[in-house]
């Protein structure tokens, strides 16, 4: 009996208690985010200071065509070279300025305009809620492809033409967001005691609400952008993207696609480069998002 008792007493050291695998999981978590956030700071200081790096003018060829990465030919042709001879290295650097660019000014533009929807829909409610309400329904409703071929279709295919569409398709998802925080948050004490003392509309959303709506949707931003990239890169790879010779991802992919079994560097390097682009932004989007969810619950 002693010896059962002491047995069922007994209680393993720390150093064997096997630790479940979500705690592994949430340790690994920061060393992700800032392998993350280090590649993001990469491609944008890369795309900012192009012109300074050494790396070559993206239109100009700098060796044989179909060069394999990490042959001869120096730091320009690193990643080799296209079907005509130019670096890949040098048309990547060049093409993550006009993906960083168009992500980031349709997804600022589509959130400040979203949000600003939103946040009379949710405050005012009323025809107002009914009719921002309506028109955000409908364009979520409406194909986004269909959308930017037929924008592309009717507009000439330029930089100005993909900020349009996609600015339009971001900013029914920020309504939809914004609304349903300003009706969460118009609804609390404080806003409560600021309309008795006798606040007006403007005060009470600029300085009540809006202080406290803008950042969860601050937090999806990245993983917006992240998908502006790859709708950017889907219509440059349907030549309905940026127009040559100015370098995008999407487009090298298209120019690359004959040579995928006699080269497929030409396809992997531009594709491999959209693919961890996007998932670092995926990967800040999503860390930032439960840490702001987090600290909103503590």
């Amino acid at each position: 009996m002693t010896a059962s008792v002491g047995h069922a007493n007994h209680v393993a050291p720390a150093s064997l208690v096997k630790r479940p695998s979500t705690e592994r999981l949430r340790e690994s978590r920061p060393l992700l985010f800032y392998v993350a956030l280090g590649w993001l700071g990469v491609i944008v200081l890369a795309g900012v200071f192009a012109q300074w790096l050494p790396v070559g003018p993206y239109g100009e060829a700098i060796g044989p065509p179909k060069q394999a990465p990490f042959g001869s030919g120096g730091f320009e042709a690193i990643l080799g070279t296209d079907n005509i001879g130019r670096s890949l290295l040098s048309r990547c650097v060049y093409g993550a300025r006009a993906s960083l660019v168009i992500g980031t000014i349709a997804g600022v533009t589509g959130f400040a305009i979203g949000s600003t929807l939103g946040l009379l829909a949710g405050y005012f409610r009323g025809r107002v809620d009914v009719v921002i309400t309506v028109l955000a329904d409908a364009m979520l409703a409406f194909p986004p492809l269909i959308l930017l071929l037929g924008l592309s279709a009717v507009l000439t295919p330029s930089m100005q033409t993909l900020l349009i569409g996609l600015t339009l398709l971001v900013i029914p998802s920020f309504t939809r967001l914004a609304r349903a925080n300003t009706m969460a948050w118009s609804s609390r004490e404080f806003v409560l005691a600021a309309r008795n003392m006798g606040s007006g509309h403007l005060r009470i959303i600029t300085r009540e609400i809006l202080p406290n709506v803008i950042p969860p949707l601050a937090t999806y931003m990245p993983i917006v952008i992240a998908a502006l990239i790859v709708a950017e890169g889907s219509l440059s790879f349907l030549g309905l993207g940026i127009p040559p010779p100015t370098p995008s991802w999407g487009g090298m992919i298209a120019a690359g696609q004959d040579s995928i079994e006699s080269a497929p560097f030409v396809v992997l390097v531009p594709a491999a480069v959209i693919f961890v682009t996007v998932f670092s932004f995926n990967v800040v989007g999503d860390h930032l998002r439960k840490r702001f969810d987090a600290s909103g619950h503590a």
